[in-house]
């Protein structure tokens, strides 16, 4: 539980050997993860004081509180114990320094909005853009809904900053960046639902795709509302803009977003952007739009991996109350790897379809009933796709595919890969051997024989290669 009231600080020499203390801790913190990073998370950090063996650190936020707790707390702790032993815990707080009455002088700048620039979020009022200009946001698109895994998460952290305390010193404009169904327009409808959840206290907040800006600027132009459209624009709290890239080759619709993107920044109002390449890699954009457009937070959505794909599968699964057997959930984590869309309309329909036949959800069927989704995914097998499939489904080093060790553990995975090999390629024995380390051919009809074997012996085995040939087989 976290006290109500800040730690008692030192004076004279200890606060001076304190804060000498903090300096040198905060200056290692920013040498260990990088300007960006420090200044994304650990810039607003406030020593509060030190008290019976427990520092205590203020962050101005919740949502930055818990981000350095659960991310640096630990490396915070032992930084501070090898300056002083004594030091048992770190408490990290949500304060600021005013309250706690010591270090101000060490706390580098607040990124709190200009004076000049009132807080978006507590803004009394409802807005409305008129005659459909902003396209409405998707209640199903939430922060809750959305699966936080490696590839996504530093911008999932971002896109909750902006909600939180938008137009903040370094993350406005936020420009969210990354390949098709990777969650990017997820994350704007969620900050944007996030922003108007207060009900009629909450801020204006514009949601529109790059496509329907232009249209909607065409259509002004045309029946000469110009100054109608940029008000309207220019009165918002928060526009967020989806697929920049659209706007690439449209010199005047530029013109006219970077107009409006110059006046809402200098009001003070938050600006998110998505689109599929950074700020430097869209072709096609003026200079000045691109340089604003990297000069706030920049956060990319990488390719999901294997287990964020998982994690996705089974929220979706259980907010559909969907049955879905584990095996058939790491089949299709394994065949739809690219695009999150696709993977969970691929759900969708498989658990539609056993709705209305009334069906059991099995690898069977899925195949069945998603064989043009699959057949859109597949590839031809080789023997290095084997080796990886099976020694990431084993949890096993591909080096040891190759290598010499002969420990059940890891012996047994390779003779399924060379069953696998044998099964899907047209690779002959000697051939498979070379591949699996140079091994002789009769290894390899060894270990055939052998998963030959224990498939008919033991139903648990044969499913578990079963899953990796439909994974694996085009």
């Amino acid at each position: 539980m976290e006290r109500g009231a800040a730690a008692a600080a030192p004076s004279g020499d200890n606060e001076a050997e304190l804060s000498a203390k903090w300096v040198r801790i905060r200056t290692k913190l920013q040498s260990e993860v990088g300007d960006v990073e420090y200044r994304t998370w650990l810039k607003q950090m406030v020593l509060a004081g030190v008290e019976d063996g427990e520092v205590t650190v203020l962050l101005p936020t919740r949502f930055l509180r818990d981000w350095v707790r659960s991310h640096y707390g630990d490396r915070i702790l032992k930084l501070w114990q090898a300056e002083e032993a004594a030091v048992r815990g770190v408490s990290i707080r949500v304060g600021t320094g005013r309250e706690a009455g010591f270090a101000e002088s060490v706390a580098l700048p607040s990124d709190a909005p200009p004076a000049s620039a009132p807080e978006i979020a507590s803004t009394s009022r409802s807005y409305r853009l008129g005659d459909d200009l902003a396209a409405p946001l998707d209640p199903r698109f939430s922060f809750d809904s959305f699966v936080v895994g490696k590839p996504n998460e530093f911008a999932y952290a971002c896109a909750r900053r902006v909600a939180e305390r938008p137009a903040s010193q370094g993350f406005n404009p936020l420009f969210l960046y990354g390949g098709v169904g990777l969650g990017k327009t997820h994350l704007m409808h969620a900050i944007g639902l996030e922003l108007t959840r207060a009900g009629a206290a909450h801020p204006a907040v514009a949601y529109m795709s790059a496509e329907k800006f232009m249209y909607r600027f065409i259509a002004a132009l045309r029946a000469q509302s110009t100054l109608e459209f940029k008000d309207q624009l220019r009165s918002v709290d928060v526009l967020m803009i989806d697929d920049l890239q659209f706007l690439v080759g449209k010199d005047n619709t530029q013109e006219e977003f970077f107009h409006t993107f110059n006046a809402l920044i200098d009001g003070g109002k938050q600006i998110v952007v998505s689109a599929d390449k950074s700020p430097s890699e869209i072709s096609g954009l003026g200079d000045r739009l691109r340089t604003r457009l990297g000069c706030g937070m920049v956060a990319d959505l990488h390719a999901t991996t294997f287990e964020l794909r998982i994690s996705i599968l089974e929220a979706k699964a259980t907010r559909a109350n969907a049955d879905v057997p584990p095996k058939v959930l790491e089949f299709l984590a394994h065949k739809i790897t690219s695009n999150v869309r696709e993977l969970e309309g691929a759900l969708n329909r498989l658990i539609a379809h056993a709705n209305l036949f009334n069906r059991p959800i099995t690898l069977e069927t899925a195949s069945e009933v998603l064989h043009d989704v699959l057949k859109a995914h597949d590839k031809r097998v080789t023997i290095d796709e084997i080796q990886r499939r099976v020694a990431e489904h084993y949890n096993m080093r591909i080096a040891d595919m190759t290598g010499a060790r002969r420990a059940r553990s890891v012996a047994r995975p390779r003779q399924v890969a060379m069953y696998l090999a044998k099964q899907l390629t047209a690779r002959s024995l000697p051939d498979i051997g070379k591949r699996f380390g140079n091994r002789d051919h009769t290894t390899v009809m060894h270990a055939v024989s052998k998963v030959t074997e224990l498939i008919n012996s033991d139903a648990a085995f044969a499913e578990d290669v079963e899953l990796l040939r439909k994974m694996l087989e085009s």
